[in-house]
């Protein structure tokens, strides 16, 4: 019965990681590349298009869907003869190295580690890659069934919690849970929980990485938001609107 279950799972998978029809990426305006501004242990969130994509962004309250962590050109790290820089969990392959082209048409967000000293960075790398291959247990269909509704009928405190329910493998798959590993290795902050006061201050425990969702990432206090635009010098003076008399 095992059997058949993963074989359910894995249809399943390939279902839900399909793009919804009609529905093609709207990458907001720019101009700037946003590729040339990524640096080692960046992590990069998605808005992704695909049917579990929905379900992940309705149950987290979040524009984010997917996250991936940038690791830089590594030797024999490539895919399609393509340098792969970033290392992902995907609901079908497992984890897999991506090349940034990957995404270079969707709307993404870089959010960037502060203060992350060198050896700790490496460390992170070496967790991810390290974790390449692995596969996700997808024998517990209704860990991937409950995607299919389109708006669960789940009260927003529940809906963390709702990530979390079944085995737990099949959740690992929606990707930041490896990432908040990887972090969690070095003892880096993403969304801590205060666990108790102290004369010195409050202290602080980790949350499990199973309950760490993309959107984490985007509102941790301990990752900057990269702006690519805002880097090359903007000037909103010299803005090029195409109707330049209008107020």
């Amino acid at each position: 019965m095992s059997g058949i279950l993963q074989r359910l799972g894995e249809r399943l998978a390939s279902y839900l990681t399909r793009p919804r029809p009609n529905l093609r990426p709207a990458p907001v305006a720019g101009g700037v590349d946003w590729r040339e501004h990524l640096q080692p242990c960046d992590v990069l969130l998605v808005d992704g298009a695909s049917k579990v994509s929905a379900a992940i962004k309705y149950l987290t309250q979040s524009t984010w869907s997917h996250a991936a962590l940038y690791v830089g050109e590594m030797p024999g790290l490539e895919r399609d003869g393509t340098p792969a820089t970033l290392i992902e969990a995907d609901m079908t392959e497992g984890v897999r190295a991506m090349p940034l082209a990957a995404y270079a048409a969707y709307n993404v967000r870089i959010c960037r580690p502060a203060e992350l000293t060198r050896e700790d960075a490496a460390s992170v790398v070496r967790f991810a890659v390290g974790a390449l291959g692995q596969q996700y247990d997808l024998r517990n269909v209704l860990d991937l069934a409950r995607y299919l509704l389109p708006e669960p009928p789940v009260p927003l405190r529940m809906r963390r919690h709702l990530m979390m329910l079944g085995s737990g493998e099949p959740t690992r798959a929606i990707c930041s849970t490896l990432i908040a590993r990887a972090f969690h290795s070095v003892r880096y902050p993403i969304i801590p929980e205060v666990h108790a006061e102290h004369p010195d201050g409050p202290r602080f425990s980790r949350r499990h990485h199973s309950f760490i969702t993309p959107r984490d990432f985007d509102l941790s206090p301990y990752f900057g938001v990269v702006k690519p635009t805002l880097s090359e010098h903007f000037d909103y003076r010299a803005f090029p609107w195409h109707d330049q008399g209008s107020a």
